[in-house]
């Protein structure tokens, strides 16, 4: 009942959302940038599915451990990033940019597609049905790499043109537009978190409705035990197993551990259709809106000019600076990513161990992040805006800084509430620990309320940044290197769960606490020296 109340609430929100931006926001922007955009919706929509569930999924299915669900986990976040300089690159060749972006959604789906199909793990089929599984992300990587930037740069285009346009209008004109741009992106931006709020209540209401459909009970806790049952090692689970899973089936009949463990990822299987539904209606919006979208074009080379040695000299110097300072911000952005998205690593598994989650699963937690972004994001901006006017601007690079600090106070809260319950390592806790001992759901909200107000501070404002410093002519390739930096920080994630795992947990929100903190220090640092640059 709770989770169709949430699902309620965020549909609520996704219709103000929409009527707040039609209503007057989206006057005067090309008009492809609403199609592109909901194109953009119906991906994330399906991606977050699969994203919320995927670490969990892994570990209910094959009886993965946390640290080896969490590699996979990471190779694949990181493959995303890593994955879009490659589309980048072939739309850029190729200059076939919807060609390349519709042939993504089409790989994407067949991804989904593999994801979806329900075999049952078992000892004789494992050798080949992890390595499909793995083969069916790969799949999902390398589509959204070839969808992801370049829709994206479609976006930009639709902008480059109409500044042209308006430019023959006059000055005043081309400054109107000009401001439209970073509206406009807002506007996708919003749309893409529309997507991410509602996707993570589809998973777990399907498999919830599924074991309901088989007798069963949903516990985040059973697949784990049942996977210890099946091969005889409960050792001090025992008595947990046993009170657990009778309470697992409605008629009170006798618990079959592989029958519940088979639903159960069953549930999973069949919401990735769903995955597969979004990708066909993205697609489907993409060729119908096509007419209305511009083709990015390569930039003219610029007339050849003949400089002093002088001058070679001073412009070497520059771009040494600008480039000194790009790698700098970069090394920062790595930190910041390997600790925001632990929303789906060891997050993810403290809502599964430590949280209840009678009521709300897990995997849905994962909402809160863009419900927040929503709503906070005007607000955030509001702020922004009174300050310039007040002539107290702040600076992007001190805006980073303030971001990590931000950052850090979601781990120094999660480690002051960790140690003053007592808790042990997660490893420890799901063997022996009791649901009395678990936290309420407000711990999970003030968490993504710090990491959200972060994410506002950096992950946009680091784009801005990049934009400004970096040198004419090397634009795309700092660009890539952005996305190179959040690939190396996703491919770090997985040592979270690591420590969750093998230390009393509040010692591992104090190292993600300690590395926000230390990184916010070098920032802060340096922010006089990277204010010199991007003037």
């Amino acid at each position: 009942m709770v989770t169709w109340i949430l699902i309620a609430v965020a549909a609520i929100w996704l219709l103000g959302s929409l009527g707040v931006l039609i209503s007057g926001s989206i006057k005067g922007h090309p008009k492809g940038l609403i199609p592109a955009a909901l194109s953009n919706m119906g991906e994330r929509f399906g991606y977050y599915i699969m994203n919320a569930v995927l670490l969990l999924f892994l570990c209910s299915k094959f009886g993965l451990s946390d640290g080896t669900s969490g590699l996979i986990y990471s190779v694949f976040y990181a493959a995303i990033y890593v994955l879009s300089l490659v589309g980048g690159i072939i739309a850029d060749r190729t200059q076939n940019y919807k060609g390349t972006i519709q042939k993504g959604l089409i790989v994407m789906a067949l991804g989904y597609v593999l994801l979806a199909i329900p075999i049952t793990a078992t000892s004789g089929n494992l050798s080949w049905l992890l390595p499909f599984t793995c083969v069916a992300l790969a799949l999902i990587a390398f589509g959204n790499g070839l969808f992801k930037g370049n829709l994206q740069a479609i976006v930009g285009q639709m902008y480059d043109d109409y500044e042209a346009q308006e430019a023959k209008k006059g000055e005043d004109a081309l400054r109107v537009a000009k401001e439209k741009r970073d509206s406009g992106f807002q506007i996708f931006y919003v749309f893409i978190n529309i997507g991410g709020l509602i996707a993570p209540f589809v998973a777990p209401s399907i498999r919830q409705w599924w074991l309901k459909a088989h007798d069963f009970i949903y516990n985040a806790n059973l697949p784990e035990l049942c996977h210890k049952a099946i091969a005889g090692n409960l050792g001090e689970s025992a008595d947990k197993y046993a009170t657990l899973s009778q309470e697992a089936v409605i008629s009170g009949g006798t618990f079959d551990p592989s029958a519940y463990l088979e639903v159960f990822n069953q549930g999973v299987h069949f919401s990735f259709w769903a995955s597969v539904a979004a990708m066909v209606l993205s697609l489907i919006i993409f060729i119908a809106s096509k007419k209305m979208f511009p083709t990015p074009v390569k930039k003219e080379a610029a007339a050849a000019v003949e400089y002093t040695a002088a001058e070679k000299q001073a412009m070497a110097k520059e771009i040494k600076q600008r480039m000194y300072a790009l790698f700098a911000v970069l090394g920062i952005a790595i930190f910041f990513w390997f600790s925001f998205h632990q929303n789906g690593q060891s997050l993810s598994v403290f809502a599964r161990d430590f949280v209840k989650t009678d009521a709300i699963a897990p995997e849905i937690w994962q909402a809160v992040n863009p419900f927040f972004v929503i709503v906070l994001t005007p607000i955030i901006m509001a702020i922004f805006g009174s300050l310039a006017r007040k002539g107290k601007d702040i600076s992007t690079p001190r805006k980073i800084a303030y971001g990590m600090a931000i950052a850090a106070c979601a781990y120094l809260f999660l480690t002051a509430f960790s140690y003053m319950q007592g808790y042990p390592s997660g490893e420890e806790f799901r063997a022996t620990g009791n649901e009395a001992d678990k936290a309420g759901w407000w711990v999970l909200i003030v968490t993504y309320f710090f990491l959200t107000v972060a994410e506002l501070f950096i992950s946009p404002l680091g784009l801005s940044f990049v934009s400004k410093v970096a040198p004419k002519h090397l634009l795309g390739l700092c660009q890539g290197l952005w996305l190179g930096a959040t690939a190396v920080g996703n491919l770090l994630i997985w040592i979270g769960p690591v420590m969750y795992n093998a230390w009393p947990i509040w010692k591992c929100w104090t190292v993600f606490a300690c590395v926000c903190i230390i990184s916010m220090g070098v920032m802060l640092g340096m922010v006089k020296w990277l204010e010199r640059v991007t003037k």
